[in-house]
């Protein structure tokens, strides 16, 4: 679940990203997955949605609209076929495909156990650079991040972090 913090760190860093002519990656998952996406298309950039699923299935629901424009405007990408419908494990096989199109993976929020550090995992195996976003101690949602950071992740303070790790 995205928080207000989550939210604001996004359409903060997003236009900068996009300024600078580099594509979001992400999986098209509710919450900070289908922000980046939309954030970015708002700003008239490029993005690439990895789904767990056939291309000819929408998952979430919720997020009908925006695959249906990032058909248009983006890109979509499945490594399944036609009517594949979206399995739990799906979405672990997935977050290979996120990790090894991107240069640098960059963890908005993460609970504990959370996909987003499998993904930061695999980039790290393919030797990609992966920043995080430090939150509260007192916020689940920041387990994750902070503790990549610990683990020697990039602290994503500002788009210059970013930037320096992908240009």
């Amino acid at each position: 679940m995205m928080t207000s913090y989550g939210e604001q760190a996004i359409k903060c860093l997003i236009p900068g990203v996009v300024a600078n002519q580099l594509t979001t990656v992400s999986g098209l998952a509710k919450g900070v997955d289908a922000l980046v996406h939309e954030a970015t298309l708002a700003n008239a950039g490029s993005t690439i949605a990895v789904i767990g699923n056939g291309l000819d299935i929408t998952y979430p629901k919720q997020n009908a609209q925006l695959q249906n424009r990032i058909q248009k405007e983006g890109l979509i990408l499945s490594e399944y076929p036609q009517g594949a419908r979206p399995l739990r494990h799906h979405f672990v096989e997935r977050n290979r495909i996120i990790a090894g199109l991107t240069t640098a993976t960059c963890v908005v929020e993460a609970r504990k156990n959370s996909g987003s550090l499998i993904t930061a995992s695999l980039a790290l195996t393919e030797n990609r650079n992966v920043l995080a976003i430090p939150g509260s101690i007192f916020s689940g949602n920041s387990q994750g991040t902070n503790q990549l950071i610990a683990a020697g992740a990039r602290p994503l303070i500002e788009l210059d972090d970013v930037l320096e790790e992908v240009l």
